[in-house]
């Protein structure tokens, strides 16, 4: 059976450490156990610099989430930019299709509905959180 390559985006990843329970959770669980969680330093820059800001504080301690950031450093598979991708209506969204395109990626799981106009993009499935679920085989959830 084929590891499934997945992007999630900033956003989802937050909404996942924030709310262990939720959609966004079970979805990155499910990457985490079964699949191949991709990044650019990019990305995992942006996720630490959002997750650790202040804004957070109020929500977890900020060993809490610097500790979910070590846990994911060595689960990611941190890819190079090679091709550069300029697609979204949201320039800042590029770096997400960029990550999913130079880590042939399965698919991408956003919320962010300029990523999500352009499902497919280049043969990688854009989904939420939810439909990325709903695909799954009801025993691997």
């Amino acid at each position: 059976m084929k590891i499934e390559r997945v992007v999630i985006d900033t956003n989802v990843l937050i909404s996942a450490a924030l709310l262990d329970d939720s959609v966004p959770a079970r979805a990155r669980n499910h990457v985490v156990r079964y699949g191949q969680l991709i990044a650019t330093e990019q990305t995992f820059a942006e996720l630490t610099g959002r997750l650790l800001g202040p804004k957070f504080d109020r929500y977890l301690s900020r060993d809490t989430r610097e500790s979910l950031l070590r846990q994911l450093l060595p689960i990611i598979e941190i890819v190079p930019i090679i091709q550069v991708v300029r697609a979204c209506r949201d320039p800042r969204d590029d770096m997400f299709l960029e990550a999913a395109v130079n880590g042939r990626a399965d698919v991408i799981v956003t919320g962010d509905k300029d990523l999500l106009a352009l499902h497919p993009f280049a043969g990688i499935a854009i989904v939420t959180p939810a439909n990325y679920l709903a695909s799954l085989e009801p025993e691997a959830e």
